[in-house]
């Protein structure tokens, strides 16, 4: 028998999709992040709000399969030997921070009135941190790849892990009687060691088989479903073996990374991902239920405070104990305060199995909600409360009484090339930058660089600008270059200046502040990129070299006339009709013509 839906099912979809097209650009446009955008979006369209859904844990339930692909992409990002390369940060500095978040807000459960069972499960379910809250925050801010995020990243997967063990713990909390005897709970604890057991072996000797043969096949969508086969297959296998359909993902992943299909099946699983992605929180906003907070929020509010308050300060102890900066340290604690999605799932096990009752449930997985949505505000108010991080000078010299032929302003990788033609000649060099980072990198390699500013004079003359030959400023900023060109120019008129141009209009900027060379990087490569290609398309070499130096040869009279012009279209005017036309292509002896008649080339009027 068919079954129809009607007109209100499709209404509630296009509320959901309505709500977050609204409100996610809204709130990225006010700073507050898309995941607070995607939880009041929620709020508004669920019961308390629109009242288009009555049962948010349905959606909840749905939108936990974007938390499931989220992991299988981590997965799919952590080879087991990167896994093994940060052992030390997931079991060690992982388990650290469990342990002692886990131990202080027990204790704050404790002295809170509650029985020791319920007091260890609210606050170990707390300690479990968001995962996609704190990867969306991370990606937003395009920070996920740093060190500080990377030892985030870890101890996030070391909870992840830690709801195995903790499910564990509750059974084995189970009042007696309540789920019969102690064998049936052994006897489930085995069933989840075996069903991981299976899936490790599925995924060693079955996985990378199933997609060779899928792949030999062509079919496109064939890729697809088989990716979301793996994906949700997992999560199923580890749900029925009472584990956590995330983690069985997660490890679905680790298994799949070293897999040459693991850049395709990341790609066909990224827009499911994005999509239940934003529906999860889109559930945990609806989930958020006012009724509670409007009867219990004295007592709401005192577990909000008094849990992510100890859960920071036990983070930031564990963070300044093995040895991070402070400022990475507050970072961390602010970020990693709040509860996470896992906190759910430990919770519902703790009430289905007699620890919590219906009223201590609703009103600490209000808790974890009111903390999730808490946790972007708080890393606005953190990020902007913050000073400015202030670099490092350990081990770095500053530039002061620098004698030597040739100064380098900024050794980035021009800087770096730039330099090495000088001293292979034997020709002394100092060099200055003021990006501390590059300085430390730079001394690995044998490079001496000191630190200083170039557009202040007070460091040109530290660094010798009034005794050098040449001065060569090679910094990436067009702007900063101009302002060190005009200064060494007015300061030091006797040393030749040369320096590195972004592009066309700074080239002429450059030109009139009367430098005595300057050159678009880009432009150059680009002219030994074409030769490479006439060489390619069996162009005699001197033939090439010739037509590129022709390009060459035009493209700086159009740059003098323009220059002189004043702007680019009196130049472009002045040059309208001057074309290139260089002999046609000829293949070597005995070979084909490999790309036909060449056409008459015409010389764009204005290149990059």
């Amino acid at each position: 028998m068919a079954v129809e839906s009607g007109p209100g099912d499709l209404i509630r979809v296009v509320a959901l999709l309505g709500a977050a097209v609204v409100a996610v650009p809204l709130f990225r446009r006010l700073g507050l992040g898309s995941v607070l955008g995607y939880l009041a979006a929620g709020l508004a369209i669920g019961p308390f709000g629109l009242g288009l859904f009555s049962d948010p844990q349905a959606i909840l339930h749905i939108a936990e399969l974007g938390v499931v692909m989220f992991l299988f992409v981590v997965g799919l990002e952590m080879q087991p030997s990167r896994l093994w390369r940060m052992r030390r940060q997931i079991f060690g500095l992982g388990t650290l921070q469990v342990i002692a978040c886990g131990a202080l807000l027990t204790g704050v459960g404790l002295l809170g009135g509650l029985r020791p069972a319920v007091a260890f499960v609210a606050a170990m379910g707390f300690v479990l941190t968001s995962t996609a809250i704190v990867m969306q925050i991370l990606e937003e801010r395009g920070v996920i790849t740093t060190p500080p995020a990377q030892r985030i990243v870890a101890i996030l997967l070391l909870e992840d892990l830690a709801i195995v063990p903790l499910l564990a713990i509750v059974a084995l909390l189970v009042p007696a009687g309540a789920m019969g005897d102690s064998g049936i709970r052994w006897a489930e604890i085995g069933i989840a060691l075996g069903t991981l057991a299976a899936l490790v072996a599925a995924g060693v000797w079955l996985l990378n088989p199933l997609f060779r043969v899928l792949a030999r096949s062509g079919a496109r969508e064939v890729m697809t479903a088989a990716a979301l086969l793996v994906v949700l297959g997992s999560a199923l296998l580890m749900q029925l073996g009472g584990l956590s359909m995330a983690m069985g993902a997660f490890l679905a992943g680790v298994l799949l990374s070293e897999s040459t299909f693991r850049h395709q099946l990341e790609a066909e699983i990224e827009p499911f991902r994005g999509l239940l992605l934003g529906l999860f929180f889109l559930g945990v906003g609806m989930a958020l239920d006012l009724r509670v907070i409007a009867v219990d929020w004295p007592a709401i509010v005192a577990w909000v405070i008094a849990f992510m308050a100890f859960k920071s300060v036990a983070i930031y102890a564990v963070a300044r104990a093995t040895r991070a900066p402070p400022r990475d340290a507050v970072y961390r604690s602010a970020l990693m305060a709040q509860g996470g999605e896992f906190a759910f799932v430990l919770y519902a096990t703790a009430a289905a199995s007699g620890i919590f009752d219906a009223h201590i449930h609703a009103v600490f997985t209000t808790v974890v909600i009111v903390s999730m949505a808490l946790t972007p505000l708080i890393m606005l108010l953190v990020t902007r409360l913050m000073p400015a991080p202030k670099a490092s000078m350990d081990g770095i010299d500053l530039a002061d009484g620098l004698e030597a032929t040739v100064l380098v302003i900024g050794f980035g990788r021009f800087g770096q090339i730039t330099s090495q033609a000088l001293l292979a000649r034997g020709i002394s060099v100092s060099i200055i930058d003021n990006d501390t980072d590059m300085i430390r990198a730079a001394a690995g390699f044998g490079f001496k660089v000191y630190y200083g500013d170039g557009k202040r004079l007070d460091v040109l003359l530290a660094s010798g600008a009034a005794k050098v030959r040449a001065i060569a400023v090679c910094v990436e900023k067009p702007d900063d270059a101009l302002k060190i060109a005009e200064l060494v120019r007015h300061e030091f008129p006797v040393a030749r200046v040369l320096v590195r141009a972004y592009d066309r209009g700074h080239a002429i900027k450059l030109m009139d502040l009367g430098v005595d060379y300057q050159i678009r990087e880009t432009f150059e490569s680009a002219l030994a990129f074409g030769e490479a290609a006439l060489l390619a398309l069996d162009v005699p070499a001197t033939e090439a070299a010739e037509t590129v130096a022709d390009v060459r040869r035009r493209d700086l009279e159009r740059l003098t006339l323009q220059q002189t012009a004043g702007d680019f279209k009196a130049g472009r005017d002045l040059l309208r009709g001057n074309v290139i036309r260089p002999a046609p292509l000829t293949p070597a002896a005995g070979q084909r013509q490999p790309i036909g008649e060449a056409p008459a080339a015409v010389a764009p009027t204005q290149p990059a």
